[in-house]
């Protein structure tokens, strides 16, 4: 099929005829590969957002858990209604079916984590891993900062501190310094920024990478899923969008390996969407967020949080990305020739 289609690649919209095959995740089942469990009280509601490391055949989740509803209206957080966020354990050998701790491996312990620790983010940086997370101190909405912890073993952490002292999240390093200097993906609402430090404790260079896009599926507000992932034709990015009616897709990116602010490729579509029942109806409908995936050799396992309430997973094939992006740019190449 052709059709005129608006195309993003290395900063520059291009309109020509091109063939209509957007890249899309694929679910691997179509039940949550994670669910709350009753009898611990500490992930008894929700179970989401995780982050996930592939190493040796093992696939490790840290994933977000929760013990109530969250009530997120009013001027301010309600202790009346506090929720604890704290970071759970599991593994697996093939992906799908998860053995985790009966306790949380990762649990709130300052001020500013005092309504807990959400959403992990980790990046493995030559022999230590590397986890950012959103710090909730409930004092207002806007009580959420970057926060750090290292680990050698995924489970044993220490506290780095927080990261960026300002209202944040959405964050990860990449997996690699970038001319010498760490790299870190953020979100300053609404759009994507990206920031350079040489310590991990100074950051600078902040501007923005990716903007919301109007009239779209991602309108409101856009944020990373995981740390990106090296490929020969770049930085992949997977990212979440949100639109005005509050629904949640996942979006992809590619940015440039020697210089990650510039985006190189945006997809135009989203590469998921909620669509099963899981997916739609929760503790928040409507909503597929991921905090990171699992590369494998031909596949990505890209896992996500439900609903803010399970748990599921999709795979994205390298080989069909490749596809698309030696396409895009050969037709990128043919217009500028033209």
């Amino acid at each position: 099929m052709l059709a005129s289609r608006i195309i993003c690649y290395k900063g520059i919209l291009r309109k020509y005829a091109v063939e209509v095959k957007f890249v899309k995740l694929r679910r691997l089942t179509d039940q949550p590969v994670l669910l709350p469990r009753t009898e611990h009280q500490w992930e008894s509601k929700a179970v989401f957002n995780t982050a996930v490391v592939y190493e040796n055949g093992i696939f490790t989740l840290l994933y977000r858990a929760a013990n109530q509803p969250f009530k997120l209206t009013g001027e301010k957080p309600d202790p009346a209604h506090s929720f604890e966020s704290v970071i759970g354990y599991a593994v697996s050998t093939d992906g799908l079916n998860f053995e985790r701790m009966d306790k949380p491996v990762f649990v709130g312990e300052t001020a500013q984590e005092k309504w807990g620790v959400e959403d992990p983010r980790i990046s493995k940086i030559e022999d230590i891993y590397y986890m950012l997370y959103t710090g909730f101190g409930g004092r207002n909405w806007d009580d959420i900062r970057i926060t750090l912890a290292t680990s050698q073993d995924l489970l044993s952490w220490e506290r780095r501190g927080i990261v960026l002292d300002e209202p944040n999240k959405d964050a990860a390093l990449f997996p690699e310094k970038i001319n010498g200097r760490y790299v870190l993906l953020h979100r300053r609402l609404p759009h994507i920024w990206l920031g350079f430090s040489e310590d991990l404790v100074h950051w600078d260079q902040h501007q923005i990478i990716m903007e919301t896009r109007l009239d779209s599926w991602e309108e409101k507000k856009i944020g990373i899923a995981g740390p990106p992932i090296k490929m020969e034709e770049g930085w992949l990015l997977i990212y979440h969008g949100v639109d005005n009616n509050h629904v949640y897709r996942l979006g992809l990116a590619v940015l440039d390996l020697q210089d990650p602010t510039k985006v190189i490729y945006r997809q135009s579509e989203p590469i998921l969407e909620p669509e099963l029942s899981w997916e739609k109806e929760g503790l928040v409908p409507n909503v597929v967020f991921s905090c990171g995936a699992a590369e494998l050799e031909d596949e990505i396992y890209v896992y996500y949080g439900a609903a803010d309430t399970v748990i599921g997973v999709a795979s994205l094939n390298k080989g069909e990305l490749k596809e698309k992006l030696a396409r895009v740019k050969k037709n990128e190449e043919g217009a500028t020739n033209a």
